[in-house]
């Protein structure tokens, strides 16, 4: 199995000079798009700095008004007790008010830029063709729509407080200076090594966050892979194999984790000391100055306390700053999906509202999948009449389902005209093809819904209309003897449902829509021979509205067929009816001649087994 790194988007380089520059362009942005909460989330954030400052201004003044003449008269008025009170109730009101606006607002704003991200990405995923799909790891794509935007917009849980901060020391410094230029500076002093200590922490944090992040995403690829192909794992006895390839990836996560932690143990305390050490220093020369009479006690104990609660709130700027490396990283790898190019381009043009069966015709189809060199299909013309029934068939890796694709327009041609109707495809509007024509694959998908949520996919419906696109898929019987019809819920991928059933119920979901063009890419494989040869004739009786472009690998489906195209290596090498084929064209002739010997083998393998029981 590839490994997940191999495909994985790189995302930019964020060691460098430049990645604070770029943090605070996320920041923006996103303070843009959310304007509204944001801008409660900081007035909340004034409010609450205006009144963690306050608090220190009260205590200073209540220590000046209330406490020292206390003191002095070894008495303690009730009025005096009253005003302290009142004082610093009324900074706490002041104070938890603004903490509410910052928090309720703040996480308002993060999560729903999230949740537009993700509608964002999302909508993307759906635009970009299946060429781009292929070459992105399902698991990198989760993560991309999960892990990877939650680490762009998780700055914005303390990006309101960090702003506040910036305002309290503004005020702080303001007050400290009038209070006393001397320990003003003093103080202030720590604020620029703070910045110092942060930015150094930043500048190592970036690296190992971009591959905490890279190894988060290849871990959810193996995870993902592994669920996913969990019957080959199984079957071929790969458990222990897988066990070591994911323990390979979540040990090196783990150990990029540690280093994260590490570097994080390292650099908080540093951060932590400093404005400690500072309240230390004000403290010391604080007390030299009132006792050379330059400072009353009240304005030692005012400054003391304020620095004490600034220590806090000014680790705001430190997690702001730790949060942008992460946040930078997320961001790219979001870009990397939001600015990929591939997406299909839809015209105006409207095909017609009728019962009529489509018309499908490709001139001179080219295309080659990304990354090869040769083409899969090279130079097609094929003309698939109204209501006609036309099989494709060819060896493996002959074109056969990338040509459906290319009719459906799942992917674009490289070069050549694909029409429905007499409509270029590429100048149909959107949702215009589906709304017309249907693809069952052999590799159906089921949803963990009920049968009929299966078929209907979440659109009204009456029963009879379901029932009858069972019927005509012979998935009726099966259908009712389930253990609550209709409403029994099949399970992840249809689980409970054998690979005949499955193919089945997605053959009733493309009928129920009554397509015009119906497209089958060996949609019967998983069924019995005598069982398709019932759903083929079923669909002749019930084509009146239909065109079907089969990809065939058993005679029955051949024989029923109005023609048949054989393509080899990319190319058509012959088209006719099946007799005509056989007698001119020998690649045909081996191949249905091996289809032939290969039914007759398994035949003989059912009824050696009936004898056998």
């Amino acid at each position: 199995m590839p490994s997940p790194a191999a495909t994985a988007p790189v995302p930019r380089p964020v060691g460098d000079r430049a990645v604070l520059r770029r943090g605070l362009r996320v920041i923006w942005g996103g303070m843009v798009a959310q304007r509204r909460p944001v801008m409660v989330a900081v007035v909340g954030s004034v409010l609450w700095a205006a009144a963690t400052v306050a608090t220190a201004w009260a205590i200073g003044w209540l220590t000046d008004e209330v406490v020292e003449p206390s003191v002095r008269a070894r008495e303690v008025e009730t009025a005096g007790l009253w005003m302290i009170f009142g004082v610093l109730v009324a900074v706490l009101v002041v104070n938890v008010l603004g903490v509410i606006l910052r928090r309720v607002f703040a996480t308002v704003a993060g999560f729903n830029l999230q949740a537009d991200y993700r509608r964002r990405v999302t909508r993307q995923y759906l635009r970009l063709p299946l060429s781009w799909h292929h070459a992105h790891p399902s698991g990198q794509l989760l993560s991309n729509a999960h892990a990877d935007i939650e680490a762009t917009w998780q700055v914005f849980n303390p990006l309101p407080m960090a702003i506040g901060v910036i305002f309290m020391l503004l005020i702080a410094g303001t007050m400290m200076i009038l209070v006393d230029p001397l320990l003003a500076i003093l103080g202030l002093l720590v604020f620029p090594g703070l910045f110092a200590v942060n930015l150094v922490f930043q500048r190592v944090m970036s690296p190992r966050v971009t591959r905490a992040q890279q190894l988060r995403a290849e871990v959810a690829e193996v995870a993902h892979e592994s669920f996913e192909a969990g019957l080959v794992v199984k079957a071929m006895g790969r458990e222990d194999q897988e066990t070591e390839r994911f323990r390979v990836r979540t040990h090196q996560l783990r150990d990029s984790l540690i280093l994260v932690g590490r570097t994080r143990g390292v650099f908080e305390p540093v951060i932590e000391a400093i404005p400690t050490l500072g309240t230390l220093a004000v403290l010391g020369v604080g007390t030299w100055q009132v006792s050379r009479g330059a400072l009353d006690a009240a304005d030692v104990v005012q400054m003391a306390y304020l620095f004490s609660i600034l220590a806090f709130p000014v680790r705001a700027l430190g997690w702001v700053l730790a949060e942008i490396p992460r946040s930078v990283v997320g961001h790219d790898r979001v870009q990397h999906v939001l600015g990929a190019h591939g997406g299909m381009s839809f015209g105006s043009t409207e095909l017609a509202r009728t019962a009529r069966p489509a018309e499908s015709a490709l001139t001179d189809v080219s295309y080659a999948h990304p990354g090869e060199e040769r083409p899969t299909i090279r130079e097609v013309t094929l003309d698939v009449a109204r209501g006609s029934t036309v099989a494709l068939v060819g060896p493996t890796g002959s074109g056969k389902s990338t040509l459906t694709n290319l009719a459906l327009r799942l992917v674009d041609a490289d070069s050549g005209s694909v029409r429905i109707d007499g409509a270029e495809a590429r100048q149909l509007a959107r949702g215009e093809i589906p709304a017309s024509a249907s693809l069952v694959a052999q590799q159906t998908f089921m949803f963990d819904d009920s049968v009929r949520g299966n078929i209907t996919l979440g659109e009204e419906a009456d029963d009879a209309s379901v029932w009858e696109s069972l019927r005509i898929a012979q998935a009726d019987d099966f259908v009712r003897s389930l253990p609550d019809g209709l409403d029994t819920v099949i399970g992840e991928r249809g689980g409970s449902l054998s690979g005949g059933q499955r193919q089945r119920i997605a053959l009733a979901r493309a009928i129920w829509r009554t397509p015009r063009l119906l497209i089958l890419d060996d949609a019967t494989s998983a069924v019995d021979p005598s069982v398709e040869q019932a759903i083929l004739a079923g669909l002749r009786e019930a084509r009146g509205g239909m065109t079907v472009l089969v990809v065939a690998y058993r005679m029955a489906t051949i024989l029923l067929a109005d023609e048949v195209v054989y393509l080899e290596r990319g190319q058509v090498v012959d088209r006719g009816s099946h007799a005509d084929l056989v007698a001119r064209c020998r690649g045909y002739l081996d191949l249905v001649q091996a289809y032939s010997r290969e039914a007759a083998e398994r035949a003989a393998v059912t009824r050696q087994e009936e004898v056998d029981r």
